[in-house]
């Protein structure tokens, strides 16, 4: 099985304005190479806006942002994740895109609304988990507040493979709870003897909630592999092990 390698994106998301942040990524992405996946923060396109209505895009094949998506998959010839504010059958959607180079894509919707930000008042919850594969490797997209809620993202055995080897979770994570998603997100990583990538923003949003970014890659034994503390824009890179994965599952089962 081959490795993967892996491109956190943490980076200071202007609030509501589509096309600076995509020439802001166009520019953070343009020297990349070698990658099989690019993970980027929550609503990277807007910020954590609760104005859908406003900013909220319609889900069709056309849209905006997945054209973006899809520019940049085919171009790096990588996986491209990242959540939308979006419209889908009159519904208001967290949206995480899992765009692939081919320009085909899978989507997962937001399942643990963030109540105390009344994210639940705006947006339509989503209600199944999505598991896909990709270069060998099985993966599990989830957004934000679902690392609360760790039954949501339990891992298991289905015919003597486990459902998933890499949990990703794309952020928009304030400051003043940095140790809890640090924590959880090594938790995550160790009860499920998987790889975790949480990728975060950094920089103030609209109501000046300040975002440290503290981006990780964690190997399944809950060990940093790299880490985005500090508060800047930076992209974190790994090669993950699928060999190492499966000796440590092999050695130490706790998922059977």
């Amino acid at each position: 099985m081959s490795n993967l390698r892996i491109a956190a994106v943490q980076f200071d998301i202007v609030w509501e304005n589509r096309s600076a942040n995509f020439f802001r990524l166009d520019e953070l992405l343009q020297d990349l190479t070698n990658l099989d996946v690019i993970v980027l923060p929550e609503m990277f396109t807007t910020g954590f806006s609760m104005r859908p209505e406003v900013v909220a895009e319609k889900h069709h094949d056309e849209m905006e942002t997945l054209q973006w998506m899809r520019h940049h998959a085919s171009r790096l010839g990588a996986l491209i994740m990242g959540t939308v504010s979006t419209s889908d059958e009159g519904l208001f959607k967290n949206r995480m895109y899992c765009v692939f180079p081919d320009g085909k894509y899978e989507f997962y919707d937001k399942a643990n609304l963030f109540k105390m930000g009344e994210e639940n008042n705006h947006y339509t919850k989503g209600n199944n988990r999505l598991i896909f594969e990709w270069r060998g490797w099985r993966i599990a997209p989830l957004i934000c507040y679902d690392l609360r809620f760790p039954e949501w993202a339990r891992n298991g055995m289905t015919n003597d493979q486990a459902n998933y080897d890499l949990l990703i979770y794309s952020a928009n994570w304030p400051e003043v709870r940095r140790h809890p998603w640090r924590t959880l997100l090594q938790a995550r990583a160790i009860e499920n003897q998987a790889y975790v990538v949480g990728v975060n923003r950094v920089g103030d949003d609209d109501q000046r909630i300040y975002h440290s970014g503290d981006s990780l890659i964690i190997d399944p034994r809950g060990q940093v592999m790299q880490d985005g503390a500090g508060g800047q824009e930076s992209i974190l890179i790994e090669t993950l092990d699928h060999s190492a994965l499966q000796d440590f599952r092999a050695k130490f089962p706790v998922l059977f």
